[in-house]
Protein backbone atom coordinates (compact mmCIF):
# COMPACT_ATOMS: atom_id res chain seq x y z
CA UNK A 1 0.00 0.00 0.00
CA UNK A 2 1.37 3.42 -0.91
CA UNK A 3 0.54 6.52 1.10
CA UNK A 4 0.79 10.09 -0.20
CA UNK A 5 3.95 11.80 1.14
CA UNK A 6 1.97 14.13 3.44
CA UNK A 7 0.16 11.23 5.06
CA UNK A 8 3.43 9.27 5.34
CA UNK A 9 5.08 12.21 7.14
CA UNK A 10 2.10 12.53 9.47
CA UNK A 11 2.22 8.82 10.34
CA UNK A 12 5.98 9.02 10.98
CA UNK A 13 5.47 12.06 13.22
CA UNK A 14 2.78 10.26 15.22
CA UNK A 15 4.98 7.18 15.59
CA UNK A 16 8.00 9.26 16.65
CA UNK A 17 5.90 11.14 19.20
CA UNK A 18 4.58 7.87 20.65
CA UNK A 19 8.10 6.46 20.93
CA UNK A 20 9.50 9.65 22.49
CA UNK A 21 6.64 9.81 24.99
CA UNK A 22 7.22 6.18 25.97
CA UNK A 23 10.94 6.82 26.50
CA UNK A 24 10.37 9.94 28.60
CA UNK A 25 7.94 8.41 31.09
CA UNK A 26 9.47 7.07 34.29
CA UNK A 27 8.48 3.52 35.23
CA UNK A 28 6.60 4.69 38.32
CA UNK A 29 4.57 7.21 36.29
CA UNK A 30 3.87 4.63 33.60
CA UNK A 31 2.67 2.08 36.16
CA UNK A 32 0.50 4.47 38.15
CA UNK A 33 -3.07 3.32 37.86
CA UNK A 34 -5.02 5.83 39.92
CA UNK A 35 -5.61 9.35 38.72
CA UNK A 36 -7.62 12.12 40.29
CA UNK A 37 -9.68 14.44 38.17
CA UNK A 38 -8.38 17.48 40.06
CA UNK A 39 -4.68 16.68 39.60
CA UNK A 40 -3.87 14.54 36.58
CA UNK A 41 -0.46 12.93 36.72
CA UNK A 42 2.23 14.53 34.63
CA UNK A 43 4.89 12.06 33.46
CA UNK A 44 8.37 12.99 34.64
CA UNK A 45 11.38 12.62 32.43
CA UNK A 46 14.08 10.21 33.55
CA UNK A 47 17.51 11.81 34.15
CA UNK A 48 18.83 10.45 30.85
CA UNK A 49 15.74 11.62 28.96
CA UNK A 50 16.05 15.06 30.57
CA UNK A 51 19.70 15.24 29.47
CA UNK A 52 18.72 14.25 25.92
CA UNK A 53 16.02 16.92 25.85
CA UNK A 54 18.51 19.52 27.14
CA UNK A 55 21.07 18.44 24.52
CA UNK A 56 18.50 18.82 21.75
CA UNK A 57 17.69 22.32 23.02
CA UNK A 58 21.40 23.22 22.95
CA UNK A 59 21.59 22.03 19.35
CA UNK A 60 18.45 24.02 18.47
CA UNK A 61 19.96 27.21 19.93
CA UNK A 62 23.20 26.66 18.00
CA UNK A 63 21.23 25.96 14.80
CA UNK A 64 19.25 29.19 15.27
CA UNK A 65 22.56 31.11 14.99
CA UNK A 66 23.21 29.73 11.50
CA UNK A 67 24.64 32.33 9.15
CA UNK A 68 25.83 34.74 11.83
CA UNK A 69 29.40 35.93 11.27
CA UNK A 70 32.52 34.74 13.05
CA UNK A 71 34.21 37.42 15.12
CA UNK A 72 37.11 36.66 17.44
CA UNK A 73 36.03 36.93 21.09
CA UNK A 74 32.33 37.39 20.22
CA UNK A 75 29.74 35.73 22.42
CA UNK A 76 26.62 36.66 20.46
CA UNK A 77 23.94 37.32 19.74
CA UNK A 78 25.06 39.05 16.52
CA UNK A 79 28.41 37.30 16.00
CA UNK A 80 30.35 34.44 17.55
CA UNK A 81 33.69 32.78 17.86
CA UNK A 82 33.77 29.02 18.49
CA UNK A 83 33.70 29.08 22.28
CA UNK A 84 31.28 32.02 22.27
CA UNK A 85 28.76 29.96 20.27
CA UNK A 86 29.08 27.00 22.63
CA UNK A 87 28.76 29.25 25.69
CA UNK A 88 25.73 31.05 24.22
CA UNK A 89 23.92 27.79 23.41
CA UNK A 90 24.60 26.35 26.86
CA UNK A 91 23.56 29.56 28.62
CA UNK A 92 20.13 29.33 26.96
CA UNK A 93 19.51 26.06 28.82
CA UNK A 94 20.90 27.37 32.11
CA UNK A 95 24.43 25.96 31.96
CA UNK A 96 27.41 28.26 32.23
CA UNK A 97 30.61 27.51 30.30
CA UNK A 98 34.03 29.10 30.73
CA UNK A 99 35.07 31.55 28.01
CA UNK A 100 37.72 29.75 25.92
CA UNK A 101 37.83 26.38 24.15
CA UNK A 102 40.67 25.26 26.44
CA UNK A 103 38.81 26.30 29.59
CA UNK A 104 35.66 24.55 28.32
CA UNK A 105 37.72 21.42 27.65
CA UNK A 106 39.09 21.52 31.19
CA UNK A 107 35.58 21.93 32.64
CA UNK A 108 34.01 19.14 30.55
CA UNK A 109 33.79 15.51 31.60
CA UNK A 110 35.65 13.57 28.92
CA UNK A 111 33.54 11.00 27.08
CA UNK A 112 34.11 8.67 24.15
CA UNK A 113 32.70 9.33 20.70
CA UNK A 114 30.64 6.15 21.13
CA UNK A 115 28.51 7.70 23.88
CA UNK A 116 28.44 11.26 22.52
CA UNK A 117 24.96 12.66 21.98
CA UNK A 118 23.62 15.88 20.50
CA UNK A 119 24.47 18.86 22.67
CA UNK A 120 27.83 17.50 23.83
CA UNK A 121 30.98 19.46 23.04
CA UNK A 122 33.55 18.48 20.43
CA UNK A 123 37.10 19.77 20.89
CA UNK A 124 39.89 19.89 18.32
CA UNK A 125 43.20 19.23 20.01
CA UNK A 126 46.81 20.06 19.34
CA UNK A 127 48.75 17.99 21.83
CA UNK A 128 46.93 18.51 25.13
CA UNK A 129 45.46 21.91 24.17
CA UNK A 130 41.97 22.49 22.76
CA UNK A 131 42.11 25.06 19.97
CA UNK A 132 38.53 24.78 18.67
CA UNK A 133 35.15 23.76 20.10
CA UNK A 134 31.79 22.97 18.53
CA UNK A 135 28.36 21.72 19.57
CA UNK A 136 27.79 18.10 18.54
CA UNK A 137 24.66 17.80 16.36
CA UNK A 138 24.81 14.01 16.02
CA UNK A 139 25.63 11.80 13.04
CA UNK A 140 29.23 13.06 12.91
CA UNK A 141 28.26 16.71 12.46
CA UNK A 142 28.75 19.86 14.52
CA UNK A 143 27.44 23.40 14.75
CA UNK A 144 30.36 25.78 14.95
CA UNK A 145 31.74 29.24 14.24
CA UNK A 146 34.73 28.15 12.16
CA UNK A 147 37.09 31.06 11.43
CA UNK A 148 37.36 34.73 10.46
CA UNK A 149 35.45 35.44 7.26
CA UNK A 150 33.15 32.46 7.78
CA UNK A 151 29.74 32.07 9.40
CA UNK A 152 28.09 29.77 11.93
CA UNK A 153 27.24 26.55 10.13
CA UNK A 154 26.65 22.82 10.33
CA UNK A 155 29.69 20.84 9.22
CA UNK A 156 30.93 17.26 9.32
CA UNK A 157 33.64 16.51 11.87
CA UNK A 158 36.92 16.65 10.03
CA UNK A 159 40.10 15.03 11.31
CA UNK A 160 38.53 12.56 13.74
CA UNK A 161 42.00 11.79 15.08
CA UNK A 162 42.22 15.33 16.50
CA UNK A 163 38.86 15.49 18.29
CA UNK A 164 37.83 14.73 21.84
CA UNK A 165 34.29 14.79 23.22
CA UNK A 166 33.17 16.37 26.46
CA UNK A 167 29.95 16.68 28.44
CA UNK A 168 28.81 19.40 30.79
CA UNK A 169 26.18 18.36 33.32
CA UNK A 170 24.64 14.90 33.40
Amino acid sequence: MSFPSTLRRLLLLIAATAIATTLLVTPSAAQATTRTAAAPAVPKATPVAAAIIRGNKIVAVARAQQGKPYRYGARGPGAFDCSGLAGFAYAKVGLRLPRTAQAQYTAARKISSAVARPGDLVFWMSGSRAYHVAVYAGAGRVWHAPKPGDRVKLAPIWSWSQVRFGRIGS
